[in-house]
């Protein structure tokens, strides 16, 4: 094995940092995402040309579409996450969509009061209820209403609803803590629940302000939509002065894991991509306000977590799926040699043993840490072994992952 380590890119590069503040990028908040400064420098360094497809196999936010798009580099893309539909829906539009039709919505947002009886609410899920002010929550639901009776075109009335989504957080009681919600002490869920602590003559919950000033939702969305505004007069003024040749977006809501087996052998000319991590952090919980808002209820939540890549102890096993969709692709020999070959990884079986040892001695607390750390690399391992077929020679794949540890032990992640 060969490791160089190289300066060439920086946290900032693999973060969100970068880009949220460029226009477009940052009309989702997806902390997850890397910046489009790092996907300019990999398309680089791979030599892509105009007719190469590039692939994201996790896409997100959009990144690597995107970038794609401006270099007019046809890509391709996988995500299971509805937010994720939206927001690269609206964003691949971006060079086309109406300035003035978005000017005449921004007037007409600007106008809007809710009535003094309105009554109307949000989609909640559990984690969700109370998560907005009553005033904050009838604005959202109201204009939300507005914009779906209203006759403007499907891509504006898109386009504002992806900048409502990127409103909630900031007009919330919440926060996106790690792999849950972090809820402000000034909540009346908080001091509900406080006021029963006290009753029973328990410690009330720490004070918590998850940030100075609740954001006030009209305001906040007028922000949105204004930034949005200047960033569309923006780059299209850039495309028509340079008359770019923009590149195709293909993108497809499903796993990666059980859409690569069914692509073409050396049909990719190169991936980059940021799968989830091996942490347990689970996207269901930490856009669960995005999730609601889109409409997605108590059930469809849970059965989108499963279809995660396996990073959260609750994930299920694929296996049994997996296996049945390679047979019916008649790829049961390659699939049974793939998961052998993974099985047989000396580094992953280290840290499985010792992982066992921890939790014997006490030190890991929960044993299913152990399932889902063999899962994530059964999973991960079986898509690079997908990878592996559908590339081209010579192609490259950038993967930006993280190590991890549980119960003191390193999960060293970049080598396995």
């Amino acid at each position: 094995m060969l490791i160089d380590e190289t300066e060439v890119f920086d946290r900032k590069k693999v973060s969100f940092q970068l880009s949220k503040n460029q226009a477009v990028h940052g009309w989702l908040k997806y902390k997850e995402a890397f910046s489009q400064d790092l996907v300019a420098k990999l398309l680089d360094l791979m030599q892509v040309k105009a007719n190469d497809l590039i692939l994201d196999p996790f896409l997100g936010s959009g990144t690597t579409a995107l970038v794609c798009k401006q270099k007019g580099i046809k890509s391709l893309g996988f995500d299971i996450l509805p937010t994720s539909t939206l927001a690269l829906r609206v964003k691949s539009k971006a060079w086309s969509i109406n300035t003035q039709e978005i000017e005449k919505l921004f007037e007409k947002v600007k106008e809007l009061e809710v009535p003094g009886d309105y009554q109307g609410t949000l989609n909640t899920l559990a984690i969700t209820q109370g998560a907005f002010s009553d005033s904050n929550e009838h604005f959202l639901a109201y204009l939300k209403e507005y914009v779906d009776r209203s006759s403007f075109s499907p891509i504006v009335k898109d386009l504002v609803k992806l900048c409502m989504s990127n409103a909630l957080e900031p007009c919330s009681y919440t926060a996106k803590s790690g792999q849950y919600l972090s809820w402000d002490s000034r909540s009346p869920k908080i001091i509900e629940i406080n006021k029963k602590r006290l009753e029973k003559r328990q410690t009330p919950l720490k004070p918590k302000c998850v940030r100075a000033q609740i954001a006030d939702a009209k305001s906040q969305i007028l922000k949105e939509l204004t930034q949005v505004i200047s960033d569309l007069k923006n780059i299209q003024s850039s495309y028509k002065s340079q008359k770019t040749l923009l590149g195709e977006i293909s993108y497809v809501e499903k796993s990666a894991l059980f859409a690569l087996p069914t692509l073409a052998s050396d049909s990719i000319s190169g991936v980059i991509t940021s799968p989830p991590y091996c942490n347990r952090y689970d996207y269901t919980r930490t856009y669960a306000l995005e999730l609601a808002f889109l409409g997605l209820d108590e059930a469809q939540v849970k059965a989108l977590r499963q279809e995660l890549l396996t990073c959260t102890v609750e994930n299920r096993s694929k296996i049994d799926d997996l296996k049945l969709l390679y047979q019916s692709l008649g790829k049961e020999q390659s699939f049974e040699e793939a998961l052998s070959t993974i099985k047989r990884n000396k580094a992953l079986a280290e840290v499985i043993e010792a992982l066992k040892e921890r939790f014997l001695q006490g030190d890991l607390n929960n044993r299913q840490v152990i399932r889902m750390v063999e899962g994530y690399f059964v999973e991960l391992g079986l898509l690079i072994f997908e990878l592996q077929r559908i590339l081209k020679k010579g192609a490259y794949v950038a993967m930006v992952n993280d190590n991890v540890r549980f119960a003191g032990e390193v999960i060293p992640v970049d080598l396995i």
